[in-house]
C-alpha cells in the first residue's frame, strides 16, 4: 500500500505549505509532458492522490488513523484528481493553487475546462444510526449539463462566435503613456467578460449558461462508527464543470442527535446505573440497557458511589474496522431511600448499633440519606 507522505517526500508532521511546496516540485518532475519514463503517468496520478488527501484536514486525519482503506470505508473518493487524465502543467497549478505560475509565459485560455464547485449537505442522523451505520435517501439540487444545448449555451444549430473586440483571447492590451514611458496592461475584455466568445443566440432552456439546476435523489451509505461532524465525500455529485471541466463533489457533514440515556466519548459509551444501598453492600446482578439491548451487569459487593463498571466490547465500532468496538462504562449511583417503612427504619437502626456500638440519634436516618445522596 502506498505511503502518501513518502510519495510527496514530506514528514508526517509537515505543514500545508510544506505539502504544497513538495507537490509543486514533484509535479514539475513527474508530469508526463516533461518526464518520458514509462511509469511517469502512474507516479503523477499517485502524486495527485497523495496531495489531495494530505491537504484536506478530514481526509488526512482519516488516512493517518486508518490508511487508504479507511478513506474508502469513510466514503471518501480515493481515485485522485487525475483519474480521468490531466492537462497542461499550467492549468493544473492554476486549478490547485488559484494563480498562474508562468511556465512559458502563456496566458490562461478563457475557454479551458473549468471545474464545477463542490457542494455541502448537512445531514442529521440518530444516535444509533451513527453507531451502527445506515443508508439514507436525500434530495439535492445541483447544476447539470443542459440537455437541450449539450453544455454549449447556444441554441440548436448555432454556436458562439469569437469576440471581435479581443479576437477570442478574452483579454485586451491597453497602453498607457506616462512621463516614464509607455506601459502596457492586460485586462479582461469588457465585451465578452473574459470568455473570448459572444453567444448571439443563447439556449432558451439554460439562458446561455450551459447548465441547469436539477433535483436529484441520492442514497448515502453511512458507515458504522461515524461521529458528530464526520464528513462523507460523494464524487461527481456537486455542480458540473464548464467546457469539459471536472464535476465537483458533494460533501455530506453529519450531525448526530443526542441520546436520552447514553453519552459518547470517541468509541466509548457512558451511562449511569442506579442501585439501592443493600445492593451496594451485598452486591447483585442487574439488567442494564446497552447499544445491543438489555444485558446483565454484575455489581460487586461493597461498591462505592461513582465507581465505574466496564463492559468491554459493548461500545462504538471503530470506523473502518467494525469487528473492533470500544467499551460501555457504567457509572454507579447509590440510590438513597426517600420513604422507608417502620420495619426498614428499625433495620437501619439495628445496623447502626452493630457498626457503631451505640444507639443512633433521632437524626441518624436523615444524615445517612444526605451522605448517600451526595
Amino acid at each position: 500500500m502506498s505511503d502518501y507522505y513518502e510519495i510527496l517526500g514530506v514528514d508526517k508532521n509537515a505543514t500545508k505549505e510544506e505539502i504544497k511546496s513538495a507537490f509543486r516540485q514533484k509535479a514539475r518532475q513527474l508530469h508526463p509532458d516533461v518526464n518520458k519514463a514509462p511509469d511517469a503517468e502512474e507516479k503523477f496520478k499517485e502524486l495527485g492522490k497523495a496531495y489531495e488527501t494530505l491537504i484536506d484536514d478530514n481526509k488526512r486525519a482519516t488516512y493517518d488513523r486508518y490508511g487508504e482503506d479507511g478513506l474508502q470505508n469513510a466514503g471518501f473518493d480515493t481515485s485522485g484528481p487525475f483519474a480521468s487524465g490531466f492537462g497542461d502543467l499550467n492549468d493544473i497549478f492554476e486549478s490547485f493553487f488559484g494563480g498562474a505560475f508562468g511556465f512559458g509565459g502563456r496566458a490562461t485560455n478563457p475557454n479551458s475546462p473549468q471545474n464545477g464547485a463542490d457542494l455541502r449537505l448537512n445531514l442529521e442522523i440518530e444516535f444509533e444510526e451513527a453507531i451502527f451505520g445506515v443508508k439514507k435517501e436525500v434530495k439535492i439540487s445541483h447544476l447539470e449539463t443542459c440537455d437541450e444545448c449539450g453544455g454549449t449555451g447556444s441554441a440548436k444549430g448555432s454556436k458562439p462566435e469569437n469576440c471581435k473586440t479581443c479576437g477570442g483571447t478574452g483579454h485586451i492590451q491597453q497602453v498607457m503613456k506616462t512621463p516614464l514611458g509607455n506601459f502596457s496592461q492586460i485586462t479582461t475584455c469588457p465585451n465578452c467578460h473574459g470568455t473570448g466568445k459572444i453567444n448571439s443566440n443563447p439556449c432558451k432552456k439554460c439562458h446561455g449558461d450551459g447548465r441547469l439546476e436539477t433535483e436529484r435523489t441520492l442514497h448515502i451509505n453511512i458507515p458504522a462508527g461515524v461521529d458528530n461532524g464526520s464528513r462523507i465525500g460523494l464524487a461527481n455529485e456537486g455542480n458540473c464543470g464548464k467546457n469539459g471541466g471536472r464535476t465537483g463533489d458533494l460533501i455530506v457533514v453529519l450531525y448526530v442527535k443526542e441520546h436520552k440515556e447514553f453519552k459518547r466519548d470517541g468509541v466509548d459509551i457512558y451511562s449511569t446505573v442506579d442501585i439501592s444501598f443493600p445492593q451496594a453492600v451485598l452486591g447483585d446482578t442487574i439488567e442494564v440497557n446497552t447499544l445491543d439491548g438489555k444485558k446483565e451487569l454484575v455489581i460487586p459487593a461493597g461498591i462505592e458511589q461513582d465507581k465505574v463498571l466496564q463492559m468491554k466490547g459493548a461500545g462504538v465500532p471503530y470506523l473502518g474496522n467494525t469487528g473492533k468496538r470500544g467499551n460501555h462504562n457504567f457509572i454507579v449511583k447509590i440510590r438513597t431511600p426517600q420513604n422507608i417503612t417502620p420495619e426498614e427504619k428499625q433495620l437501619y437502626k439495628k445496623l447502626y448499633e452493630i457498626n457503631c456500638n451505640k444507639k443512633p440519634s433521632s437524626k441518624f436516618i436523615d444524615k445517612m440519606k444526605n451522605v448517600l445522596h451526595n
